[in-house]
C-alpha cells in the first residue's frame, strides 16, 4: 500500500510540472497573440486598399493583358503551404498538411504540381511524403515576420512563373477569425485576378504613365504583401492554435492532478485505517493478557 502511495505521488509531483509548463506556453502564447492580432487587423485595410488600387488600373483598358495577371491552360500548379516552425499548435499544422494532400490528390489526370513549403512543419511533411519541392530548403517563420524573406520568396515564385514552370500559384494558409476560430484558406496568388468591371462606387485614381509600365512596378508589390498578409494571418493563427492547445492541457492536467490526489488521499486513508486496525488488534491482545 506504502508502494502505491508514493507511485501516485510521484505521478502528482510530474503532472504538476507539466501544468507549470503548458500554463506558460499558454501565457506566451497570449502575449504573442495581441501583437500577431494587432499586425494582421492594421495589414488587412492596406491589402484591400492596394487590391483596389491594381483592379483600377486593369479596368482601364478593357483589352488589357500583364504576364502576371493572364490566365493561361493549366499545366502544373504550385501549392505554397504556410505552416510554423514549432508543435504544439493542435491542429494548425495537419489541417494545412491535410488540404495540401487532398488539393494535390484532386488534381485532374495530366495536371502536375510544384510545393513551396514555409515553415518547418510543412518542410517536414513534404519530405515525408516526398511530394516534388519547388526549392529542397527550409524556409523559416520567426514570430516576427522577417518582410525581406518573403520578398525572396516572391521573387522566386515571380520568376518561375514567368518562365512557365507553373500556371497558377495556390496559397494554403490557416485564416484568423478569432481567437477560437482558425479557419483553413486556400487563395490563388498567381495569375493576379481583379475584377475588371470595377465597381463605380469605388475611388478612382489618376496615373501618369502606361499602365503596363505602372503595373510592372505595382503587381510585384502587390503579390509580396499579399502573400506577408497570408503569412501574419497564418502567425496569429499559430499564436491562438497554440494558447488553446495549452489552455486545454492545462485543464486536462489540473483534472488529472485532482483525480490522483483523491486515489492518494484514499489509499493514506486505508493505510492510517490499515495501521489502526494493527494497533487496536494488538491492543485487545495485550489487555486479553
Amino acid at each position: 500500500m506504502a508502494g502505491q502511495s508514493r507511485k501516485v505521488k510521484t505521478r502528482i509531483v510530474a503532472t504538476k510540472k507539466t501544468a507549470q509548463i503548458t500554463k506558460a506556453m499558454n501565457m506566451v502564447s497570449a502575449s504573442k497573440l495581441k501583437s500577431a492580432e494587432k499586425a494582421i487587423k492594421d495589414y488587412r485595410p492596406f491589402i484591400a486598399k492596394t487590391h483596389e488600387i491594381v483592379a483600377n488600373l486593369a479596368s482601364r483598358d478593357k483589352g488589357f493583358s500583364h504576364p502576371l495577371m493572364d490566365k493561361r491552360p493549366i499545366k502544373n500548379i504550385c501549392f505554397v503551404a504556410v505552416s510554423s516552425d514549432k508543435g504544439l499548435a493542435g491542429a494548425f499544422n495537419s489541417n494545412v498538411c491535410k488540404e495540401l494532400t487532398k488539393s494535390i490528390n484532386e488534381l485532374e489526370d495530366g495536371i502536375g504540381y510544384t510545393v513551396l513549403p514555409i515553415g518547418q512543419k510543412a518542410y517536414a511533411y513534404t519530405k515525408k511524403h516526398k511530394y516534388q519541392l519547388l526549392e529542397d530548403k527550409i524556409i523559416n517563420v520567426k514570430d516576427d515576420v522577417e518582410f525581406i524573406i518573403i520578398a525572396e520568396v516572391i521573387r522566386t515564385i515571380v520568376r518561375n512563373y514567368l518562365l512557365e514552370k507553373f500556371d497558377k500559384v495556390v496559397v494554403i494558409y490557416n485564416h484568423y477569425v478569432n481567437t477560437l476560430v482558425q479557419n483553413v484558406a486556400t487563395s490563388v496568388l498567381l495569375p493576379v485576378e481583379t475584377n475588371k468591371d470595377l465597381d463605380k462606387t469605388m475611388s478612382t485614381y489618376e496615373f501618369d504613365g502606361e499602365v503596363k509600365t505602372i503595373l510592372d512596378t505595382a503587381l510585384p508589390i502587390y503579390i509580396e504583401n499579399t502573400i506577408y498578409s497570408y503569412i501574419l494571418d497564418s502567425k496569429a493563427s499559430e499564436h491562438a492554435s497554440r494558447m488553446n492547445s495549452m489552455k486545454s492541457a492545462t485543464d486536462n492536467a489540473t483534472e488529472v492532478i485532482n483525480n490522483l490526489e483523491l486515489l492518494y488521499n484514499r489509499a493514506r486513508q486505508i493505510a492510517i485505517t490499515l495501521e489502526l486496525t494493527d494497533i487496536i488488534g494488538g491492543a485487545s491482545v495485550v489487555n486479553e493478557n
